[in-house]
Parts: C-alpha cells; sequence; structure tokens
C-alpha cells in the first residue's frame, strides 16, 4: 500500500487547526518531535512493543505535519533522499567520500 503523505500531511494539520494546536511555529514543533523521540527510545529501553508502535506514530505525524508547515512533500523527499543513499558507498557502516 502506498500513502499519499502529502494528504496525511494536510490531515495532521487540519487535526491540529480543530484542536488550537501550533501550526505556525516550526522551532517549537521541532522541539516536540525532540519529546516524542525521547518518549519512542523509552518504550523501544523497556520493550513496550505496543507503545513503540503508538510512539513511532507519534514521531511520523509530528514529521509530517512540520513537513507541511514548510511546504515540503515528506513522500517526495525520502524517495530521493533514499536514492542518494543508495548511490552511496560504505564499508564497515561508514560512507566512502566519492566523487559523485
Amino acid at each position: 500500500m502506498i500513502i499519499d503523505t502529502k494528504k496525511l500531511q494536510k490531515a495532521v494539520i487540519e487535526n491540529k487547526k480543530k484542536h488550537n494546536f501550533n501550526t505556525s511555529d516550526v522551532k517549537f514543533e521541532l522541539l516536540l518531535l525532540y519529546g516524542e523521540v525521547n518518549e519512542l527510545f523509552q518504550a523501544w529501553l523497556k520493550e513496550d512493543s505496543e507503545n513503540i508502535n503508538e510512539e513511532l506514530a507519534d514521531v511520523a505525524i509530528f514529521l509530517l505535519g512540520i513537513s507541511e508547515m514548510l511546504g515540503s512533500d515528506l513522500g517526495e523527499d525520502i524517495v530521493k533522499k533514499m536514492a542518494i543513499n543508495a548511490k552511496r558507498k560504505y564499508v564497515h557502516g561508514k560512507k566512502i567520500i566519492t566523487d559523485d
């Protein structure tokens, strides 16, 4: 199943508006995203698989919202970055500097 990330981004912002959450302060959203990543990390440390999934979703929701605030298409950005990463060369997990 392919997800329409642009549609999700708009839905995230509409939900934020509906609940009178922030929809313009990117710096604040990045701070909140940091908190969600920490909650994900804490759930992982506790091996709480149900909470891990919920926290993964929270992280994604914040990323989608931030992308919409910035006028980006997160899905498109991910596909572009994956193409770049696919061409990179690594040895033992470290990137090798190349001319490309």
